[in-house]
């Protein structure tokens, strides 16, 4: 057995195989002058682990050549952050549901699939293969243990109140989300359902952080209400139109995410988890 990864996902596909302690397989990437990818594998396995986040067209393109490139192998793939997911309904016709294209495609060649914290599970059918998708509400809870000694976990939407709920059980620690209530056409306050904020540590937590406006705007209105800090986790950091600057420029004092996504900030690895997960799969 071994791993291979795309280059969006080096970091994560090596510290897999050091998980296992198989080998990890060096892939190198380059493109035509016409734009087209292009890559070769080093000795691959008959079985093999294909890492890779579709991140975008590139990165979507990259994991489908990687896995016809390991097509005479047993493969299992890891797919850390499906883009994607989130376009799992037509909503107007002549539509695509981008969920289910996406699905479809990578699945001819692998044997499985695991997801982490997949935008909504119910995407998973759409592979046609046995899957499993693992959370890490956990581990990013013991980093927060790690780090703080009493916060307020919270949700920025009563949607992620369970992945906060989550989180919170790490440290035993209280959790809310926030409830928008509209004030005229264009003010919208944001509060904590049912806990107090003021003089506390509060931590907003969801799986992904786009844009981070909900999270930066909820920032601001928390410290007006007497939060000691505001700080921001997430799972997957997309971190899109300069969303890291955005927060930080609303008073976050730091933002972690996982290396679903690598970034600067990936203070938690999905690796553990992933290796075991694997087993079942």
């Amino acid at each position: 057995m071994k791993v291979i990864s795309t280059e969006y996902s080096q970091i994560l596909g090596a510290r897999i195989s050091q998980r296992l302690g198989v080998g990890l397989v060096d892939v190198r990437f380059s493109k035509f002058p016409d734009g087209e990818l292009y890559l070769r594998t080093g000795a691959i396995d008959e079985e093999m682990i294909v890492v890779g986040s579709v991140t975008g067209s590139d990165a979507l393109v990259q994991l489908l050549l990687l896995i016809d490139a390991c097509s005479e192998s047993e493969n299992r793939l890891v797919i850390p952050y499906m883009g994607y997911a989130r376009q799992d309904k037509q909503f107007k016709p002549g539509e695509p549901l981008s969920a289910r294209a996406i699905a479809q495609a990578v699945a001819n060649g692998v044997r499985c699939i695991c997801t982490v914290n997949i935008h909504d599970e119910d995407v998973m059918r759409h592979f046609g293969l046995p899957t499993v998708n693992v959370s890490l509400g956990k581990d990013i809870g013991a980093y927060l243990k790690s780090e703080f000694s009493n916060p307020i976990i919270l949700a920025p939407d009563d949607g992620a109140r369970y992945f906060a709920e989550k989180i919170a059980e790490s440290g035993n620690w209280e959790f809310d989300h926030l409830e928008k209530t509209r004030i005229s056409g264009e003010l919208v306050r944001m509060d904590p359902k049912n806990l107090r904020t003021a003089g506390r540590d509060v931590v907003i937590v969801d799986d992904i952080i786009s844009t981070g406006g909900t999270i930066a705007a909820a920032a601001v209105m928390l410290y007006e209400q007497g939060a000691k800090s505001v700080h921001a986790a997430c799972v997957h950091g997309v971190f899109t139109g300069g969303a890291y600057t955005h927060l930080a420029a609303a008073g976050i004092k730091s933002v972690i995410c996982s290396d679903t996504i690598e970034r600067a900030c990936s203070e938690v690895s999905a690796a553990g988890i992933v290796s075991k997960a694997l087993s079942e799969c």
